[in-house]
């Protein structure tokens, strides 16, 4: 179970996605580069079943921005992206105004 204090210690923020390609060791998973605002960094993400590639670049996402790095099929991940359980497959959580990169999910 996730305290208060466990969930206000996480750094939601707007990221975007700069870069994605198909995990070389997973047929599920995607290696993507995003944009935080201060810097560039890399996630693996298991949306490879509802996104293509192409529809990911320039798509702005939400992210867990301050968790330790966690190699997954030998690709570390940097973050984590936040998605909902949809009928067909994970659904990407954006943003649906237009929100700079940086800022901090509350």
């Amino acid at each position: 179970m996730v305290t208060i204090q466990h969930f206000s210690e996480m750094e939601l923020i707007v990221a975007q996605i700069i870069e994605a390609k198909e995990h070389p060791n997973a047929d599920k998973l995607f290696v993507l580069k995003i944009n935080t605002g201060t810097e560039e960094k890399q996630l693996v993400a298991g949306i490879r079943s509802s996104y293509s590639a192409e529809e990911l670049i320039g798509k702005k996402i939400i992210v867990i921005n301050n968790l330790e790095p966690a190699v997954i099929r030998g690709e570390t991940s940097q973050g984590m992206l936040l998605a909902a359980s949809g009928e067909k497959g994970p659904v990407l959580l954006a943003p649906e105004c237009d929100v700079p990169v940086g800022v901090r999910v509350r």
